[in-house]
């Protein structure tokens, strides 16, 4: 199935065929323990041509046009067109660097000719590139190319008349070199091989700003891409469960796509590795926010087969976090004090994050331990959250701490984002927890500001040339920055390789990242206006907050069918609303 110039949307969108065998009802009705994931939407190859050569070497290339043209899919024995030809001299490579127009995470396969001396096997160089500058950078260095996770820069043996897949890595450039100088290189095709989840696009989302209508797409695709095997949170590097980082996938998820097994197999993976003893990930914060994601699991699927099954860890892991709130209400959290990578060195800040963290999860944990039946375990988290809501931690100016306490309404949601929030405008955020910050503002009843927020933070990646999501963003990384697609010009800064910090410093940085996929569950949450009031969105509440948008129209995946809303201004600022629910879904505003 050859592709080009796609969006994920489009592609599974108008496959009718998925449509015909899956559904939201099927795949939130269907059990859930002892699942193969093979059974439920298995993972699909599909092959996208390079668009553009973005670079030659200066000598040895020739037909490197030939590689966009039309192919088969299939060495064959005549070339209708002269083929790429690579040809080393004994002191430079002869290579070229291909564009594939958007993020991808799989491989590519070289398919070579009837070429001269066939029993002489040819050897090319590999490197897959996030950006152009990735996929032109040697290993290491100052700006910290590597091999982390998945082999993004190897040399490969071609065979003879055939073709060669090399990966898998997440990547949008490659570049191939032939570093042999005694024989030369002939290469009929290369495409791309898309690996990704074969399912549909239940939610959409549609306003009269394209600009979000595209950065919610983008995060739609961020996140798809990372629903590998289990949900990831890079497709290059950090191909890894974190599961304080899946609360925005899975928001995300729930948004997009409705059900999706890959969120319970991630979830159970991390409980099995992980002793009620020690923190998931080794992050303090890690555990609580699984016990955040079963709640919203819970609100969204309703499946109480699966909720039962957590129930011996889940009791362990509360009585243990009620126990790290004291008689004087602070927290004595041990292990790795953590939020997110740009706020840890405040660490007055990850502190006061942590006490509103803490509160929520516990609430939330005793909301489920009621759906459980369990009242003893569902009172002593009541009681510890109490405890721990007599203590407001001073933020320090951290916008992620003060965020977590906002949410969790010890204080007060305008003085947050007045006083903390909005200073700056949206700098001094991350592609994590500035979902929180988003939510904080729209608690606040400031989805101006979110809005402006979303444009320009998130938008300010695509500007230069993103098409998913980073790890991590600062918009004073653009002063004097080159796009991401193109060759660093002379005087210009490297947006990806000059940059970064933590564990993430110049090109380990991931460009596709799905922590970083906020905006799109927070526009379909909070200006679409949806959110399960019972388990299983049997009861949902329509609320939007429009801010500045003059209308806004999406659909939103339930168990029992995608809800359908419209929201218009009019004239006099009210709102006026077109709600479709399916049947069993009752809506309240």
């Amino acid at each position: 199935m050859a592709l080009m110039n796609f969006t994920f949307r489009s592609l599974f969108c108008a496959a009718g065929f998925l449509a015909a065998h899956f559904s939201a009802s099927a795949a939130a009705t269907a059990p859930l323990l002892g699942l193969d994931r093979a059974e439920r939407s298995p993972i699909t190859s599909f092959f996208i041509a390079p668009t553009r050569i973005v670079w030659q070497s200066p000598h040895g290339v020739k037909n490197a046009a030939a590689l966009l043209q039309p192919h088969a899919g299939q060495a064959v024995l005549s070339e209708p067109q002269p083929p790429l030809e690579l040809t080393a001299s004994s002191n430079a490579a002869a290579g070229v660097l291909l564009d594939f127009g958007r993020e991808v995470q799989g491989g590519v396969e070289l398919f070579t000719t009837m070429m001269p001396e066939s029993q002489k096997l040819r050897q090319v160089r590999v490197r897959f590139g996030e950006s152009v500058s990735e996929a032109m950078a040697e290993l290491g260095g100052g700006q910290n190319a590597g091999n982390d996770h998945a082999i993004r820069d190897q040399i490969v043996t071609l065979p003879w008349l055939g073709k060669k897949m090399v990966g898998p890595s997440g990547f949008r450039f490659v570049r191939i070199d032939n570093v042999d100088a005694n024989l030369p290189v002939q290469l009929s095709q290369v495409r791309a091989v898309l690996q990704i989840r074969d399912i549909p696009q239940l939610g959409s989302f549609k306003c009269n700003d394209e600009r979000l209508n595209r950065i919610w797409q983008v995060g739609a695709d961020t996140v798809h891409l990372n629903m590998q095997e289990y949900l990831w949170d890079g497709i290059k590097r950090d191909r890894l469960v974190w599961i304080g980082d899946m609360h925005p996938e899975v928001s995300t998820i729930d948004a997009v796509f409705g059900f999706n097994e890959v969120v319970p197999r991630s979830l159970d993976l991390t409980r099995d590795v992980t002793p009620v003893t020690q923190w998931m990930n080794g992050i303090s914060s890690y555990s609580m926010w699984w016990v955040l994601i079963h709640e919203e699991l819970w609100m969204h699927h309703g499946d109480r087969q699966y909720l039962e099954a957590q129930q011996t860890y889940l009791t362990a892991l509360l009585k243990r976090l009620a126990a790290l709130i004291g008689p004087d209400g602070h927290e004595h959290i041990d292990g790795m004090r953590f939020l997110d990578w740009p706020s840890s060195p405040n660490s007055q800040g990850v502190t006061a994050g942590l006490q509103g963290l803490l509160v929520l999860t516990l609430e939330s944990g005793a909301r489920l331990m009621t759906a459980l039946g369990d009242a003893d375990t569902a009172t002593l988290c009541t009681a510890a959250a109490a405890r721990g809501r007599t203590v407001v931690p001073e933020v320090n100016h951290s916008k992620s701490g003060a965020a977590l306490l906002s949410l969790a309404g010890m204080m007060d949601a305008k003085k947050v984002s007045d006083d903390v929030l909005k200073v700056g405008g949206p700098r001094n955020i991350s592609t994590f927890y500035g979902f929180y910050v988003l939510q904080a503002l729209a608690k606040s009843g400031d989805a101006d500001t979110a809005l402006d927020f979303i444009r320009t933070y998130w938008g300010g990646m695509l500007d230069y040339g993103a098409t998913t999501f980073w790890e991590d963003f600062n918009l004073d990384w653009t002063n004097n920055a080159a796009r991401i697609d193109e060759l660093v010009p002379p005087g210009k800064k490297d947006l990806h390789g000059d940059y970064g910090a933590y564990c993430y410093i110049g090109f380990r940085h991931s460009l596709c990242h799905g922590w970083a996929s906020g905006p799109t569950a927070w526009l379909s949450q909070v200006v679409l206006g949806v959110k399960p009031l019972e388990p299983g969105c049997k009861r949902v509440r329509i609320a939007p907050q429009l801010g500045n948008l003059n209308w806004v129209e999406g659909d939103y995946p339930t168990p029992l069918g995608v809800i359908h809303v419209r929201h218009e201004r009019q004239s006099d600022g009210t709102i006026r609303s077109k709600i479709i629910a399916p049947p069993g879904v009752k809506v309240v505003k």
